[in-house]
């Protein structure tokens, strides 16, 4: 029996699998129902029941398909699961992920997903508070973005200008040059750097200079040995001549 046309207009995305899936969980335990003045009330809970984490192997199978309902590069996402934060529910229902790839001390914030479009501005901010930390453990100075959401604009993420431009990885300067990013912290590692070249260059210089000296007395030593030579040759030679002469050895 044949499949007809019919079967695929009526069959529903991947996207709307994920998103009636997920969504059926999460507002199970999203709210708390609050009886005030004999009415059921349904509130947020005070606490987010939602547990953020890095993404493990385990975490593929769930990312795949929200990967490809966002229209993003799974084959290459995921080779580089462990970038990625993923924000789930307590029955280990994932819900959303971001990725935060890290390059010279700074960090890319890259393909956020979501299971709920409805759910993605309530969890961003848990993601970036989980990127924050994540950015204070490794020591990062700036981070950069070309997710277009006001979400990070609104978060201190603003358009890259030229002087910033400059201090972009260059494994990311191929990328669409449009940037938002936000600094950090200073950058301490260019002066230590600095100061690492110097201490260097002055060991090198120690050593040329020691290695310069060495065979000047090298060179010193084989001047004195031929001039020694020398001066025994000419006095071998005068006695050689002086009795070899006729007459000057007889006076």
């Amino acid at each position: 029996m044949g499949i007809t046309p019919s079967f695929y207009q009526n069959r529903p995305s991947l996207a709307s699998q994920i998103r009636s899936r997920n969504s059926a969980r999460v507002h199970q335990v999203n709210f708390k129902f609050e009886n005030r003045s004999s009415q059921t009330i349904l509130s947020p809970m005070s606490a987010s029941p939602y547990r953020v984490t890095r993404a493990t192997i385990d975490h593929l199978r769930e990312l795949r398909p929200l990967w490809q309902a966002a229209e993003l590069p799974f084959w290459e996402l995921e080779k580089r699961v462990t970038e990625f934060q993923v924000v789930e529910t307590p029955e280990s229902c994932l819900l959303g992920a971001i990725g935060l790839q890290i390059a010279d001390r700074q960090g890319r914030i890259h393909s956020e997903a979501f299971a709920d479009s409805a759910l993605a501005d309530q969890l961003r901010p848990l993601l970036w508070e989980r990127i924050r930390s994540v950015a204070n453990n490794h020591g990062l100075v700036r981070l950069w973005t070309q997710e277009k959401v006001p979400f990070w604009s609104r978060n201190g993420l603003l358009p890259a200008d030229t002087q910033a431009l400059q201090q972009l990885p260059t494994p990311w300067k191929s990328l669409y040059p449009k940037w938002l990013t936000l600094r950090l912290r200073e950058d301490v590692a260019p002066a230590l750097s600095l100061d690492g070249e110097f201490a260097l260059f002055m060991q090198s210089e120690k050593q040329r200079t020691e290695k310069a000296f060495q065979q000047a007395r090298a060179l010193k030593l084989i001047a004195t040995l031929l001039a020694v030579g020398l001066v025994l040759f000419v006095i071998g030679a005068a006695i050689y001549l002086f009795r070899k002469t006729p007459g000057m050895s007889g006076r």
